[in-house]
């Protein structure tokens, strides 16, 4: 059995929310449209066909989440702010309304002891900018930049923990290559200049939260998956290296100041098109930390098609293995090779686990809310990091996806990742077994 006391007195405990996927109130007070409002709006996008609407009411809720989390134990509250909301069309005049909201989730947060945690980009970028071309255009670089600086500005003087960016693959693959995720563009072009300007913007961010927010700490969240070949076959093992390049590497590397990963595909040189003078050096930033975000273990195999890639991910559907809700493999013992394969990156001083969870169906009696294979998953995770944590590894923190039931993207409400759950008709709050083993294990 884990116990607290074995990660550490500084060992972070938090839970994790997004902007989009928690706030609703997508038209009140001033906030206007982002990419998402827009995407989730039309038929077949959402594979449940629900809508968002209010999905967890966060905003009008706030206090009673993050009094929720601290009764769970957790000292961490990691939230992303919504950029439509602080700046409605993207740049131009601020929000104040949106500013105020955010000054009372901090406000919130600090008043209960709870560490604010600030991610400034979680994916839902105002549908004016990508009517300009979103991130496949390079002026992207200049709205970031103006939107970090309006945040950092506003609620530096409080909040000191910064996540500049989160996933950046998942919202450029997903949603400018595959076209699965907002605003649902596909190519490899498309994919490529997002990538590349995301990349960009997270180093430039980096860089506009330390000069403007006194001892601070920045970071990145960038996904992960553990990737092994479907057998020693030397093709299947080359394919997987190009697979754990592209989902592993192909961020991490350009901002440690190694550039894009193209020794495992070399065919990502084409990426230097939509370079500009500058720009290698432009790429790196020193961050204080990396925020690791493992969900599934992925099989990889040589394929002809897609091309660069060549290589498939064999499904979990058809081998003999546990899944989540959304068809991924569970593999809780992909945890400690993810946390040392990071740790190999001898520029990487910190780094911390900001989102961990499981979507599993819930046993619904009354209010008690049954989900032990979620507890059991939670468990068998932070074995794995401190496992990781006793060689040496340096991990300080793990954040729990998500607080409570919400609106999973393009996979809709069916998707379940909540300590606590939420009846959508009512808003009404149940901790869930998962949240009171969290409350058991670190009250």
């Amino acid at each position: 059995m884990i116990k607290r006391k074995d990660f550490g007195a500084d060992f972070k405990w938090g839970v994790t929310i997004s902007a989009f996927q928690n706030e609703g109130a997508a038209d009140t007070d001033g906030k206007g449209p982002s990419i998402w409002d827009d995407f989730t709006k039309e038929p077949g996008n959402v594979k449940d066909g629900s809508v968002p609407g209010d999905t967890s009411d966060f905003y009008h809720r706030y206090a009673e989440d993050i009094e929720l989390a601290l009764s769970m134990g957790f000292r961490v509250f990691r939230f992303s702010l919504s950029w439509s909301r602080i700046l409605p069309d993207g740049v131009g005049k601020v929000n104040m309304k949106g500013i105020r909201f955010y000054n009372n989730v901090i406000d919130a947060c600090i008043k209960n002891g709870m560490e604010p945690w600030v991610t400034i980009y979680h994916w839902d970028l105002p549908q004016p900018l990508e009517e300009k071309g979103g991130w496949t255009n390079r002026e992207i670089i200049s709205w970031f930049s103006t939107y970090t600086d309006v945040c950092t500005r506003a609620f530096g003087d409080r909040v000191k923990y910064w996540i500049v960016m989160n996933e950046p693959m998942s919202f450029t693959g997903l949603g400018y290559f595959m076209g699965y995720h907002a605003p649902g563009r596909k190519g490899i072009g498309n994919f490529l200049r997002a990538a590349h300007h995301a990349t960009l913007c997270m180093a430039q961010g980096g860089r506009i939260v330390r000069a403007n927010v006194e001892n601070c700490l920045v970071g990145v969240a960038l996904s992960c998956s553990y990737v092994k070949p479907v057998s020693r076959f030397f093709m299947h093992r080359r394919a997987a290296k190009r697979m754990e390049g592209l989902l592993n590497r192909f961020f991490l590397e350009p901002l440690l100041g190694m550039g894009y990963p193209t020794d495992v595909m070399p065919a990502l040189n084409v990426i230097r098109t939509f370079f500009e003078p500058g720009d290698e050096e432009r790429l790196a930033f020193d961050f204080d930390f990396i925020g690791v975000q493992y969900y599934f273990r992925i099989v990889a195999q040589f394929s002809l098609n897609p091309p660069v890639l060549f290589a498939t991910e064999v499904p979990a559907g058809i081998r003999p293995v546990t899944m989540n809700e959304m068809g991924m493999e569970v593999y809780p013992k992909g945890m400690s090779r993810i946390l040392d394969f990071f740790a190999s990156y001898p520029q990487i001083r910190n780094l911390i686990v900001t989102e961990s969870g499981v979507c599993f169906p819930d046993f619904v009696r009354g209010d008690n809310i049954n989900d032990a294979p979620r507890r059991k998953y939670h468990e068998k995770t932070l074995k794995q990091v401190l496992k990781a944590k006793k060689k040496g590894v340096p991990v300080s923190g793990y954040f729990a996806w998500t607080l409570v039931d919400n609106f999973e993207w393009s996979d809709g409400y069916t998707p379940k990742f909540g300590l606590v759950h939420v009846d959508f008709k009512t808003q009404k709050r149940t901790i869930k077994s998962s949240g009171k083993w969290f409350r058991d294990l670190l009250t």
